[in-house]
C-alpha cells in the first residue's frame, strides 16, 4: 500500500479476499482509523462480514497476527523506510512470491495444550505443517482445494526463495543509495543524477 489511508487499505483488504481460498467470515482490526471507518464498515455490513476490533491498547488481543510482524514481514523487508512508488512496486512484487512460499512451504506447530507446572508453563504443540496443508484439512469447497492443488503442483520453493532475494537485494540497494544521497550534498547534480542512475539498475 501506498499509506494507510483508508483508500489503499480498503484496496488491499479487496484483493486479500480474491486470494483467499474460502469465504471471509469476519474481520478483527485494531484501533486505527484505516480500519475503523464509514466505507470498511458499510462494505461489511453489505457482505454480512462481522467486523470486530481489539481493546484499546492490547495488542495481544491479535497476537496471532502480530506475531507474523516478524516472522513473515520484517524478516523479509527489514526496518528501511520505504516511500517511492519505485520501492512500492518492488515490494508488492516480492509479496507475490512471498505469499506462496510462506504458505506453500514454511510449516509451523500450534499451540494445543499449555499447563502451569509451579513457575513453569509447559506447552504442547501439533504436528507442523504448512498453512497450504492446513487449508485442505478443512471443510472448503472442493473447487477450491483443487485450484490450491493445481497452483501447488506448478511451485518450486527453491525458484521462490530465489526470487524473493533478488528484490531484497534490489530493495537493500536501494535503501543504501538513499542514505548515501541524504548524507551528501542534495543540491550536488553529480550524485543525484548517480543516484537515479543506479535506481534505474536496481528497479529493472
Amino acid at each position: 500500500m501506498r499509506n494507510k489511508a483508508q483508500l489503499w487499505v480498503f484496496e488491499a483488504l479487496k484483493q486479500v479476499m480474491e486470494c483467499l481460498p474460502f469465504k471471509l467470515l469476519g474481520i478483527d482490526s485494531d484501533n486505527g482509523s484505516e480500519f475503523i471507518n464509514d466505507q470498511l464498515y458499510r462494505y461489511c455490513l453489505k457482505e454480512e462480514i462481522t467486523f470486530t476490533r481489539a481493546r484499546a491498547y492490547r495488542k495481544n488481543d491479535n497476537c496471532y497476527v502480530e506475531q507474523k510482524n516478524w516472522s513473515v514481514v520484517r524478516r523479509a523487508l527489514g526496518y528501511l523506510r520505504y516511500d517511492t512508488e519505485g520501492e512500492l512496486e518492488i515490494i508488492n512484487r516480492l509479496h507475490g512470491y512471498l505469499r506462496l512460499y510462506t504458505n506453500h512451504f514454511q510449516p509451523v506447530m500450534k499451540i494445543t495444550e499449555k499447563i502451569r507446572v509451579g513457575s513453569r508453563v509447559k506447552k504442547k504443540y501439533d504436528k507442523p505443517r504448512t498453512p497450504y496443508q492446513r487449508v485442505l484439512d478443512f471443510d472448503v469447497e472442493q473447487g477450491s482445494k483443487e485450484a490450491l492443488k493445481r497452483e501447488h503442483v506448478k511451485l518450486n520453493p527453491a525458484e521462490l526463495k530465489r526470487q524473493i532475494t533478488r528484490l531484497q537485494d534490489k530493495l537493500w540497494k536501494i535503501g543504501l543509495l538513499k542514505r548515501k544521497k541524504q548524507n551528501n550534498n542534495e543540491n550536488d547534480d553529480k550524485n543525484y543524477k548517480e543516484f537515479e542512475y543506479i535506481f534505474r539498475e536496481a528497479t529493472n
